[in-house]
């Protein structure tokens, strides 16, 4: 009876597999890639114990429709279709929905959803570090509300911290890793009220130069140079821009003077002069205000890339034997997206990518805990039926013919639900030439001056110890969480049953 058992099982496994073989489809070239990739999938194990160092990218403004576009953007350029290409974002084996709401806004903010992903809390609009009972713009309401973030956390362990921004240093993503305010607009002494500097707010900037868990910064790179000088210092690179300041405080000689052996540098020149060493510290601040657009930085070659500030980050930081945290944030496609500007956000979005990669070749996933997000979405669309391959700048084609609206005009397969871009009156028919400029700003349905967030959930990927926690759909103050699970980096209340 065994040997017979035995015998049909064997024989029941060879037809299953049998009948598998026999798939009239089995030699598709779709059905072997995805049969590749499960076989790829099934050797993914998800990888635990503590992660020493933690990477946070934040493609701010980085909608999932934004990653689409990037991908098919990224594929043309090497004369592919586009649509089967993979950004090295795709390939991390872990992968959630965040949703970014902020606990008094359905459309949120960069600070508040920051907050969030730093300190594990939700908060509200506008505000940074602080809790949802903190009233904006009151500075009499912080207290007894800060947060504390995983920078300070991690700071108190020991571990080295790192930071990187294309928008300035003290823009509402990147003061999270430093400061508390009430306002996230409060970047310079100069904009504070009076009331606000009576009871006891210190402006972003200066709050960044006196961060002091742990170490401070051994590496922060970014703009924002006339939010750390007073009004009668000239920049460094551009004679006819001063500082913000109306205080008097020069923050970069407090830095310079704070950190003697410390390097502060301004452009690539600079840049490239870094010698890295176990005393290495840098403050690199490449522009008055945000660093320039990728487009613009190819060719004017003044300030480094995000991938090569990433690069130069790691090679510091990895000299900390404590391990590190680092946040690396892409700010420029929010803004190329507030202008209706599809090219710049998807140039960005490239250039941010290509950090990612770095970062993946230069980090080993049993000890480095990689996560990528977005702070929140933006309203820009892809619709039309296109034709697969079709530019993605371009105008809308399907089977080689224009695709056209009811008054047999042409559209752009990117368009935004609102935004400069909005025609008021009737639409004008668009030509190829122009929607394909760097500088064409997409048409878009509302007329506003500036174009908006959106609502939408936004993705996260995740490599390294602990990524498997992020499953399925999730708040965004769940990313903390994961982090200090996999990095230990404070002690968690328990929980009451």
């Amino acid at each position: 009876m065994k040997k017979s058992f035995r015998l049909s099982l064997v024989v029941s496994s060879l037809m299953a597999t049998s009948a598998i073989a026999s798939t009239p489809q089995e030699n598709d070239v779709w059905y072997k890639d995805a049969k590749t990739a499960l076989e790829h999938a099934k050797k993914n194990q998800p990888i635990n114990g503590k992660a020493k160092n933690v990477i946070l990218f934040i493609g701010d403004g980085m909608s999932i429709g934004t990653i689409t576009a990037a991908r098919i953007f990224a594929g043309q350029t090497e004369k592919k279709s586009g649509e089967e290409h993979r950004l090295a974002m795709d390939t991390l084996p872990h992968v959630a929905l965040s949703k970014t709401y902020n606990t008094d806004m359905q459309t949120p903010d960069s600070a508040g959803t920051a907050t969030a992903m730093l300190t594990g809390v939700k908060t509200k609009s506008g505000v940074i570090n602080i809790n949802q009972n903190v009233r904006r713009g009151d500075c009499s309401s912080v207290k007894g509300n800060e947060l504390e973030n995983f920078f300070t956390s991690a700071g108190k362990q020991g571990k080295a911290l790192g930071l990187i921004s294309t928008a300035r240093l003290t823009h509402a993503t990147p003061s999270t890793a430093y400061a508390h305010s009430p306002d996230r607009d409060w970047e310079n002494e100069s904009l504070l009220p009076k009331e606000a500097k009576t009871a006891g707010c210190k402006d972003i900037a200066a709050q960044f130069i006196e961060f002091d868990s742990g170490d401070g910064f051994k590496v922060a790179f970014g703009g924002g140079r006339q939010e750390f000088l007073p009004n009668n210092v000239k920049d460094p690179e551009y004679p006819e821009i001063s500082g913000k300041r109306t205080d008097n405080r020069d923050l970069l000689q407090e830095w310079q003077k704070r950190y003697s052996k410390g390097e502060l540098i301004y452009d690539s020149e600079g840049f490239s002069k870094l010698v890295v060493n176990k005393d290495t510290r840098v403050l690199g601040l490449f522009e008055p205000s945000h660093m320039q657009y990728e487009s613009e930085r190819k060719i004017q070659n003044k300030e480094p890339s995000l991938s090569e500030m990433t690069q130069k980050a790691l090679e510091i930081l990895k000299t900390d034997d404590e391990g590190y945290v680092l946040m690396i944030e892409s700010g420029r496609i929010d803004h190329a997206h507030h202008d209706g500007n599809a090219a710049r956000a998807l140039e960005d979005t490239l250039a941010f990518d290509n950090a990612i990669r770095i970062a993946m070749q230069n980090t080993d996933p049993k000890d480095t805990l990689i996560i990528v997000t977005a702070d929140h979405g933006h309203t820009m669309i892809m619709n039309g039926y296109a034709e697969r391959g079709n530019p993605i700048l371009g105008l809308s084609k399907s089977k080689g013919t224009f695709n056209k609206d009811t008054k047999d005009q042409k559209y752009t397969t990117i368009s935004y639900g609102n935004g400069p871009g909005a025609i008021k009156e009737a639409r004008t028919d668009v030509q190829e030439k122009d929607v394909t400029d760097v500088n064409y700003v997409q048409q878009a349905l509302i007329n506003l001056e500036s174009e908006t967030h959106s609502a939408e959930d936004v993705a996260i990927f995740a490599s390294g110890p602990q990524a498997w926690l992020f499953q399925g759909t999730v708040e965004q103050n769940y990313i903390y969480h994961v982090i200090n699970e996999a990095a230990q980096l404070s002690t968690p209340a328990p929980i009451k049953k």
